[in-house]
């Protein structure tokens, strides 16, 4: 389930409780918690509902302007449930505390060395690391499509290896594309000097 950048800001401020999703089976259970550009919000519960049953005050508390608005934008075939799910914001997501930190210790630097080691290790091009968080540094804000065209990437590998390094707090996500974070600069920067593994397998 992913929550719109305006909706887990509502979640976040208070003004959004509410979503509704139409689902062949629920994709959220209570206690599960979502990463949002908002922070971390936690379900807190999901009803099968009529949609007809929608009302007016669930459609404000899902941050929409109208039950029918709510209705519409419904996706999935009509004989999938409707969903009602209660949110709340659970507090920031602790990868933005942890990639601001750009003050890294050398052996801060060796854990982020071997942890991107093991990734290295698991993936199907070859050492990919490295090549990613630089290619995000030389090109900001630039689509995925295109980061990856640049690596000889399918897009959809490379935004699945992005989120692995954002776990790590080393990236951002942007609304087109990314950035480093403090924490992702700081350790270019640290290794600079280093040799670079072999790229990627073209």
């Amino acid at each position: 389930m992913i929550l719109p950048s305006a909706v887990a800001r509502g979640v976040a401020e208070g003004t959004v409780r509410l979503a509704f999703r139409r689902w062949a089976k629920p994709d959220v259970r209570p206690g599960s918690t979502l990463r949002t550009p908002a922070g971390v919000v936690e379900v807190e519960s999901v009803e099968p509902v009529d949609p007809a049953s929608i009302t007016e005050d669930d459609a404000v508390l899902a941050g929409a302007p109208s039950a029918a608005a709510v209705r519409a934008a419904l996706r999935g075939p009509e004989h999938h449930p409707t969903y009602r799910i209660r949110v709340r914001w659970a507090g920031p997501d602790p990868r933005v505390a942890l990639g601001a930190n750009d003050d890294l210790l050398p052996e801060e630097v060796e854990e982020i060395s071997r942890r991107l080691a093991r990734l290295d290790r698991a993936g199907r091009h070859g050492p990919w690391t490295r090549a990613v968080l630089e290619v995000v540094e030389a090109h900001p804000e630039r689509r995925a499509g295109d980061l990856a065209d640049l690596l000889g990437r399918d897009k959809q590998s490379f935004k699945l290896d992005v989120r692995k390094l954002k776990n790590l707090g080393l990236t951002h996500s942007l609304e087109v594309g990314y950035r480093l974070s403090p924490r992702g600069a700081a350790y270019l920067r640290a290794i600079r000097d280093r040799p670079a593994p072999d790229p990627p397998s073209r």
